[in-house]
This record gives structure tokens, sequence and C-alpha cells, in this order.
């Protein structure tokens, strides 16, 4: 067994990597594990496999994939560990680059292997060297980022989850013969839970309040109990208030005004997200208080058999709060699920969306807490940095490039970070240090793709412009392979998306990125604007607040500019009938040179895509469409693309050949030399052949059913069973041939409704409009956010934004 294959089966034996990664998958390549280990996350994790706690991965961040700076810095933590705590010889372990840029990739899984098994299999690596030269130019290549290879890394968000349910648990009543759990019976379960929880959880506070921190304030001064207990005393207002109106809301009416309950506390419980962003720093200084005084150490054990026998420590209750608000809108979604009033329902509804809100904003509080510490290690990277990074808004991408400018012909190595205003240019120094060179702020420059010297396919030949406002002088930046240049103009396209956003300036508003101080909600929708900085847009004209996807839905300026109205949308009508062909993408569009002012945001386009029409004329160079592989909308030249056929020239044994080797349920439609047309399909391991009838303009493949275009037919054989025509082939049309097959199943947790739009703010994000049904791949690790699939496209979203199993709900 090759050395990699060898070392992918042992990480699985470890629980490092799961069981169906991509690693195992048939035609697997050595890049895959390459692409699985180079951000360091997995490394660190196996050695707290081997010897827990050896790494503290609150101090290693867990999702850097678009940061060179933090794949670095993670990978330097695992082999600081592995010489401090595994006392391996620096000679022994290989250099971070080495892994990141899989520069010697062989020796790293040399030495990875010594200390997973720790055994001696230097002998093997001397053979089949040849499958590891080359991975430094394949690895930029390998763009699929796969979340479950972190289901095995310890889930700090978790941790006190135990800890409250057991706090919570709800005595039972005995059910009486009579009692079947009717729908009113469930309905006053979900009562009883939600004020008998309430009740447990303001007693928990309590106890927190009296039997540790008041007696700890003889112990410590006041600057480390508001470091450990935050805002507690706080929190603990506002519950007692809280309780009473749930307890006379359920007791005295019945709880037809609980939704109000909620609705007035939702601003008060905001303070949850100083609470949730400091709790896990609180928890950090109790442990070194704990460890370096011993006063402090018996006192602790001393308060916790007063408060509760010594079952949960200090450590253990300070992180049920966090648990706690962000499960109102489940208990919510259960009553709302069992009420059958409609006004009640409606208003429970109200109140439901209310609490999503809180969670919602309350992770993003964690969320952007964490993006300032990248932040952070990034400015204190930087030598001469004097200005505020964060002043720059949301880190986008960082790592290796070339530059040169109009006053510098000569290509130079510089080390960029990118942010939604502005990218930082450095020279690097030593390990993690840089120094500053020019701060470029993007509102200055537009962006132009330069493909003219990427033929020769060479190394540090792929690049794009940044010119001046005035399409004349900026910087060439040059990028190592085509794939790298790909991911930093994407996300070039969107730092300028956020900083200057489609509908800035609709409705006579002047739209600008802002922090906002206080907390704020949009205009448009009413849900708040989330996290610590850079919230949303504000009007400069006006001071109104809104989402970046509500832009385009806000209420009109309140201060007229004289230049209003300057700018009109262009709109191509078409009359309802009439339905524009799709289109194959013939040449690449990744948004440059943009759209004319006024028409939108553009379409990126990749060769092979499928484009289905939504605006369209002969006389315009620019159209409008839906990109049906990427599931987005928007503008593109149109000489980018040709009419789409689906239907291949080819008789019965070239079909045959091209299809045996993929999956069930892939077929093609071909065209016989006698110009007729058929559709052939792989079923149960044969090619089936089906005759298509065409006559009167109408296409058939029986006497039952016919229709008016070959698309439209191929379009319900995708959704309806060939068994009713075929009692043979009971299969659907599944996966058009020139579709990529995927490697491995992607597992599904359901499905959600999405009831507002959303507008990605990076890469990873998932873009939403409001009906769209997503596919939910994913609900954990990202802090309120959940990963799914909607038109083909994968990314993250605000798992408030949608409903799941909505028809519950209906």
């Amino acid at each position: 067994m090759e050395l990699w294959r060898q070392c992918a089966m042992w990480l699985i034996d470890c629980r490092v990597l799961p069981e169906n990664h991509r690693v195992t998958w048939e035609g697997a390549q050595v890049c895959d594990l390459a692409q699985a280990l180079r951000d360091g996350v997995l490394l660190c994790q196996l050695l707290n496999n081997l010897l827990p706690q050896a790494v503290n991965l609150r101090e290693i961040n867990l999702r850097p994939q678009m940061s060179q700076f933090l794949c670095l810095k993670n990978i330097r933590t695992f082999l600081g560990v592995c010489q401090e705590r595994f006392h391996l010889r620096k000679s022994e372990l290989f250099e971070a680059f080495d892994l990141f840029d899989v520069r010697d990739f062989a020796k790293v899984l040399t030495h990875h292997i010594y200390l997973l098994i720790c055994l001696s299999i230097r002998k093997y690596a001397m053979t089949n060297d040849e499958i590891y030269s080359g991975l430094s130019d394949q690895i930029d290549d390998t763009v699929d980022e796969d979340d479950d290879l972190y289901d095995f890394v310890e889930d700090e968000e978790n941790e006190g989850d135990e800890i409250y349910e057991d706090l919570m648990r709800t005595d039972e009543q005995p059910e009486t013969v009579s009692q079947q759990k009717t729908g009113v019976d469930k309905r006053e379960c979900c009562l009883q839970e939600i004020r008998q929880t309430e009740e447990k959880y303001t007693d928990t506070l309590q106890s927190i309040l009296q039997h540790f921190m008041k007696p700890l304030e003889r112990f410590l001064v006041a600057e480390e109990i508001e470091s450990i207990f935050i805002n507690i005393e706080d929190l603990v207002h506002i519950h007692r208030s809280m309780l009473g109106e749930v307890q006379t809301s359920i007791q005295q009416y019945g709880a037809k005004t609980l939704y109000q309950v909620f609705l007035n506390y939702k601003e008060r419980l905001l303070l949850y997200g100083r609470y949730c962003s400091q709790v896990e720093a609180a928890t950090k200084h109790l442990d070194k208080l704990s460890n370096s005084r011993e006063d402090i150490r018996m006192k602790l054990e001393e308060c916790s058999k007063r408060a509760n026998s010594g079952r949960f420590s200090l450590r253990d209750l300070l992180m049920v709060p966090m648990q706690r608000v962000l499960k109102y809108h489940l208990l919510l979604q259960e009553l709302v699920k069992h009420t059958t009033d409609p006004t009640e329902k409606d208003n429970l509804r109200t109140a439901l969306d209310a609490m999503r809100d809180l969670a919602q904003s309350v992770n993003e509080v964690k969320r952007d807490n964490e993006i300032i510490k990248q932040i952070t290690d990034f400015q204190l990277s930087i030598v001469n940095m004097t200005q505020s990074l964060a002043l720059y808004g949301r880190p986008k991408i960082d790592g290796e490039l070339k530059i040169c400018s109009s006053e510098k012909k000569s290509k130079q190595d510089r080390y960029a970070f990118l942010f939604d205003k502005a990218v930082i240019i450095c020279k690097k120094k030593s390990g993690e240090t840089f120094e500053l060179k020019e701060v470029i702020e993007l509102q200055r420059y537009q962006i132009r793709d330069e493909t003219t010297g990427e033929k020769d396919h060479k190394k540090w030949s792929y690049l794009f412009l940044l010119l001046d406002c005035y399409g004349s002088c900026g910087y060439d930046l040059f990028f190592k392979t085509r794939e790298m240049k790909k991911k930093w103009l994407e996300q070039f396209e969107m730092a300028m998306s956020n900083m200057c956003p489609e509908n800035s300036t609709a409705n006579n508003h002047d739209f600008q990125m802002h922090c906002y101080e206080e907390t704020t909600s949009c205009k448009a929708c009413s849900m708040l604007l989330r996290g610590i900085f850079f919230q949303g847009y504000r009007c400069t004209r006006c001071k109104m607040a809104a989402h970046k996807e509500c832009l385009g839905r806000v209420p009109a300026c309140g201060r007229n500019s004289d230049n209003s109205g300057n700018t009109k949308k262009v709109r191509l009508h078409l009359s309802a009938p009439f339905r524009l062909p799709k289109m194959e993408v013939s040449q690449e569009y990744y948004g440059l040179p943009p759209p004319p002012v006024g028409f939108g945001q553009p379409l990126q386009l990749s060769k092979g895509d499928i484009i289905e029409l939504t605006r369209a004329n002969v006389d315009m160079h620019w159209w409008e469409g839906r990109n049906l592989t990427a599931g987005q909308m928007g503008w593109f030249p149109c000489q980018k693309v040709k009419p789409y056929s689906s239907v291949r020239n080819m008789d019965r044994t070239a079909a045959k050949n091209l299809l045996m080797s993929r999956s069930d349920g892939t077929f093609l439609v071909r065209q016989k030399d006698g110009g007729e047309f058929a559709i052939s399909i792989k079923f149960n391991m044969d090619i089936r052949h089906i005759k298509i009838t065409a006559s009167e303009g109408l296409y058939r493949i029986n006497d039952k059913k016919a229709f008016k275009g070959l698309i439209e037919m191929i379009q319900f054989y995708q959704q309806n069973s060939l068994k009713e025509y075929f009692k043979d082939v009971d299969t659907t049309l599944q996966t058009p041939y020139k579709q990529p097959e995927q490697r491995g199943s992607i597992r599904s947790f359901g499905v959600a409704r999405a009831r507002y739009d959303f507008s990605a703010r990076d890469r990873s994000e998932l873009s939403l409009r409001e009906g769209d049904t997503i596919k939910i791949l994913s609900k954990k690790g990202h802090s309120g956010w959940w990963k799914g699939e909607v038109y083909g496209r994968v990314g993250l979203f605000p798992a408030n934004y949608v409903e799941e199993d909505y028809s519950d709900y209906c």
C-alpha cells in the first residue's frame, strides 16, 4: 500500500478523519490527503487524541482555509507541541511550509506516521516518490472545502450542553388513561417546559450570584470578579422580571400574551452577546487563578458544595447561560407546531422570529470576536502597522503573490492581506512577521482580468490588474496558479461588492459600510444588524440602516440629493409566453469588465456551465441569466455563451462506451444518422436505448404524453420515473452525461425554505432568495450558520433566515 494511503487509514483509525472521507473514495489521489492536512487543524486534533489536552484547541483557528497566515500558525503550533510534549527533535520534523505548500509531502508523511504509530517505517519513504512530486502545483487546484473533515475535532461550542440539560430536566407528570397526548396536551407540555425551565434557569443564575460571586468578592479584586462573572448580575435582574411575566401569562391568561413577553424582552436579552463572547476568556482566567492560588481553589470547592453538593463547578455553571439563550427559539418552535388557533399561531410565529433573530445576533457577536482575534494576530505580525486593521472590514484572504506597479516595473515578492476595504501589501521577514510596504484602498480602484500570459501555463504567469478610477495606472498582481488567481479574484470581487454593493444608491440613498456602536435594526426587514463591527450599511444622507440584501427594499431617502435620479435601472421586458433558450458557457468570465452601471451584479461563468436566460436582446451586448451550475443570477457579456444543446450525434455503440463507466441513472440524448433522436440511459448495469418520435412539432417516447420540445421532455422525466411507460426501467433521468459525477455521496439533513433574501459577504457563504428550497448539509460548527446547497451551489447561510420542515407550520 502506498505511504499516503497507509497514513490515511491510520488517521481514520485514530478518529481524525471520518470513515467516508474522500481519501477512501475510488480514484482518490495523494492531493486529497494533502488538502485535508495542510491547514494544521487535524494535526492538532491528532495530538489531542494521542495525549489528551496536548493542544488547547481554543488557541488555534479551526477554519482557516482562506488564510495562509492562520494555516501556517496552526502547523507551527503542532510542530511546537511535538517538540515540547512528545520530545521530538527539530531535525525529525518537517518545516511548516513543507506541509502548507506540500513541497516535500513524503517527508511530512514519514514524520507524521512516526508520531502516529511510533513505528519505524522510514524504509517506505524511498519508494514511489514520484507520486509526491508536483503536489505543490496540484494542491492549489483542490478547492473543495469538506466540512465533514472536522467532525472529530472537539466542539467547544457544545461545552456545557449536558450540564444545561441536567439542570433543566423537568419532572414529568404521570399520564392518566384519558390523556393520550392529544394536540392540546402537547401544547400544554410545551408551555410547562417553557415555564419550568425558566424557573430552573433563573434559580441557576441566582445560585451563581449568591454561592460563588458574593463569597469570592472577599478574595478577588473588582476587575477579576468582572472578568469571571461578566454581566451575570444584569442577567439575574432580567430573568427575575421575565420569569414573573412568563408565569403570569401562562397561569392567568392561558399563554395568549406569551408572545408579547418574548417581544418585549428581545432587546434586553441582547446582553447575552457580551456574555457569550467573553465566557471563554472568563473560564480561562478562572482556570489560571485556580491553578496558581490554593486559597481560590479551596474556596471554589467549598462554594460548589454549598451550591449543589459539589455536582457542578463554577466553570460548569458559567457555560449554562450561553446554552439557555440559544434554546428560546427551539422552545417556541415546538409551541408553534402544537398551537392550532390561527391568531395565537401568528403571534407566536412573530415571537419565534424575534428569538431566532436574537440567537443569530448572539452567535454573530461570538463570530465577530473570533474574526477580531484573527485581525489581532495579523496586526501583531506586521511590525510597523500603526493603523488598526479592523477599520478595513473583515479579512477575505491572505497569502503570497508578486506585484509590480506603474512606478516599480519589476515583479516583487510580497505577502498580502485582503480586507473588505483595502489590501495590505507586506514584505515577509522571518517566521510570522511582516514589514508593511503599502496599503491599497480599494475604493480608488477597479479590477480588470488579464489572460494574455496564461497560455504557457508557467508559474506566476496568472494575473489581474488593479486600475485607478481613470482606468490607467495601478498594480499588476501575479499568482502562482490559475486556481489561486481565481480564488483571489473572487475575493477581490466580493470585497468590492461589500464596499459598493448593488442597490447602494437605490431610492436616492447613499449607503456605505458602517460600524454601529448601539444595537440597530434594519429599516427594511426590522431584523437586527448583527455582530460588533461593520454590521451593515448606513445612508450618509438620512442615516437609515439596512442589511446588504435589503438595500433595494428600504423606503425612499428622507433627504434628496441634487443628483438623485441620475442612475436608472436598465430592464429588458419580455412578453410572458416567450421562453428564452438555455445557453452553454464557451468562455470563462469572472466579472471583468463589469456590467454597465445600473444593470446589476456580474454573473461568474466557467466553461461548460449552463445558463438559463432571463433577459436578453440581440441588440444588447449584456444579457441576464441564472447559472444553473452555481445557482447565481447576474449579467454577463453575450459573446461568452453559445446555444446549449443536450443532444449528441452518435450511434448506440458510442453511447454505450460513454455510459458504461458511469453510475446508474446517467443519460444522454443523441441524434442518429437518420436525424431521429433517442435517449440512452444506464440502468441496472446495462445501457437502455429509448426512441424519441417527433411529429407535428411534438416529441414523445410513447403515445400517452407529448411535449413541445426536447428540453421540456427531459425535464419531465428527470422528475418522473420511466416505469409508467417502460415497466422494467424504474428510474428517472438522473445525471446528464456532461455533468461531472460526485465522487462520494453528500449527507443531507433535510430541507428548508428561505424566508428572507440573504447576500453572501464572502466566498464561503451562500446567497439566498426568498422562497428558495435549500438542502441542509450540516448544522454544526458555525455558530448559528448552517451549510446547505441551492441550485448546485454549496455554502453557509444564517439558520434564522430559513424555516426547516416548514410544512409543519402551515
